[in-house]
């Protein structure tokens, strides 16, 4: 499975960056993968490769570039509920700097980048994202909907706030199809009300599933939030979405 580690231009530097893709020359469907908080990493490289494996072109940038390079953060190999509150303790600060207007400055280059690739094929591509990733990755196809066609998150951070900017807010401008994979817990049933009644007025196309019996970071395998099962169908929903680019 062939890899490379660009650097993506910026107007605020250049972003550290993992791509995978299949070995037989393509072009292949693109797609964007955000990572959760706790940033790019072995296992959101590993997820890239698997996610390469059934024939996309998956590019797992550094939202977290401005400070460092990835890995970002010191991690232990396995993530515990114990480790948390400190490794929280250097991560927000690098969240709450991450503003809308930064991410979707990041988004244009992340998007330029992987659509010239020659092995991305022509028109729009998928994004995706874990936890603050699922944020990233509806902010994305929000802001153009003429270059995403799908969109998955799992696990999602806030995507319904009080904010004028909050991402459900934003859904009138969205043309892709959906898929959201929540965790117990992820979101009020009274947030998942209002998303799905965003989702209906503009009609999207669109599925909002609680996983049964995951938490909070169910998908990630360095920590102790993971759940086989939950990852399993997250694997399933996110390939029967994506459908290797033939909607696209």
């Amino acid at each position: 499975m062939p890899t490379i580690t660009p650097s993506i231009p910026t107007p605020d530097g250049q972003a550290d960056a993992f791509a995978a893709f299949p070995d037989d020359g393509g072009p292949h469907p693109g797609v964007l993968l955000y990572p959760d908080a706790f940033g790019p990493r072995r296992v959101l490289w590993d997820m890239a490769r698997e996610l390469a494996e059934h024939g996309y072109y998956v590019l797992v940038p550094n939202i977290f570039y401005r400070h460092r390079p990835a890995p970002v953060f010191d991690l232990p190999e396995h993530i515990t509920a114990e480790n948390r509150p400190a490794l929280f303790g250097q991560i927000m600060p690098l969240i709450q700097e991450h503003t809308t207007e930064n991410a979707l400055r990041d988004a244009e280059a992340y998007l330029g980048f992987l659509t010239a690739q020659p092995e991305v094929r022509s028109g729009p591509v998928a994004a995706i994202g874990y936890c603050m990733g699922a944020v990233l990755a509806m902010r994305t196809a929000t802001a153009h909907p003429d270059r995403i066609a799908a969109v998955a998150g799992f696990h999602p951070g806030a995507l319904v706030t009080d904010a004028p900017d909050s991402p459900h807010r934003q859904i009138p401008a969205l043309t892709a199809k959906v898929h959201l994979g929540l965790a117990e817990g992820d979101m009020t049933p009274e947030a998942i009300t209002e998303i799905s009644q965003a989702f209906d007025a503009a009609g999207v196309s669109y599925t909002c599933e609680i996983y049964p019996g995951t938490v909070h970071g169910y998908t990630m395998a360095d920590t102790d939030a993971f759940n086989p099962a939950g990852s399993q169908r997250h694997w399933e929903r996110l390939l029967a979405l994506l459908d290797n680019g033939r909607e696209w």
